[in-house]
């Protein structure tokens, strides 16, 4: 019996991939607005897109670099942001066994949050679905992403909207990621140290690494309150 066609792949990676592809197009717009800010064209935005790819971290570098923040504060905080990619190809690595180098490597290169979660919900939950398969709805998002900044570009080189507006975007996303999260008392360490640390570390001076360092307190400050607060809290 032979194998599925092309076509069949490609629509059924489609399908799945249409809602992220959508909204990466109501965010992919105000990122691209906000890096013709900064001074980059649409193909410029198109290439980062495709090579960077990272939602979080195209919008942080514009805000950051308007911030006046100096270049080592923007590598270091866009690549701690970054360091879970590592850990969503790993978690793909089941279910590449025998797959090509160059396959394994694309696939791994276009990763996302999102993407990440429709492909792993897919490798789970249907044996039908491969590698290849993977691999499109990675690429459909990638390209969808890219457009999207390249045409919010354009926008911006026509349209005066506000940086501060525009800048909010991702900011948005992340509250609204946060509502929906299940709040613990872990949860709560982690945001209020990390509010602490960045506000403290802009009282002093320390504005370029501020969200860096607060984002460090916050994780460390949260370990530690699983390791002891939360042993504390099972003996009571």
């Amino acid at each position: 019996m032979s194998g599925p066609k092309r076509g069949d792949i490609l629509l059924a990676s489609l399908r799945h991939a249409w809602p992220v592809m959508l909204g990466y197009v109501m965010i992919g717009l105000p990122c691209g607005l906000m890096e013709q800010a900064i001074g980059l064209n649409p193909l410029e935005c198109f290439l980062v897109s495709c090579t960077f790819y990272s939602g979080a971290g195209q919008f942080m570098i514009p805000n950051m670099v308007l911030a006046g923040s100096p270049l080592y504060s923007i590598i270091a905080s866009v690549s701690f942001v970054n360091t879970r990619q590592v850990l969503y190809s790993a978690a793909f690595s089941p279910f590449f066994q025998g797959v090509g180098k160059r396959l394994s490597f694309l696939f791994s290169a276009t990763v996302t949050d999102e993407s990440f979660g429709v492909n792993l919900e897919q490798f789970r939950v249907d044996p039908a679905w491969t590698p290849t398969h993977a691999l499109l709805v990675n690429l459909c998002c990638m390209f969808t992403w890219g457009t999207a900044n390249a045409v919010g570009c354009a926008l911006g080189a026509v349209l005066d909207l506000p940086v501060a507006i525009t800048s909010f975007a991702m900011t948005s996303i992340f509250i609204c990621l946060l509502a929906t999260q299940s709040i613990t008392r872990q949860t709560l360490v982690v945001m209020v140290c990390s509010a602490i640390g960045v506000t403290v570390c802009k009282l002093v001076g320390l504005g370029g690494p501020a969200i860096l360092l607060g984002a460090v307190a916050g994780v460390l400050c949260g370990l530690a309150y699983d390791r002891w607060g939360g042993e504390a809290h099972e003996s009571s």
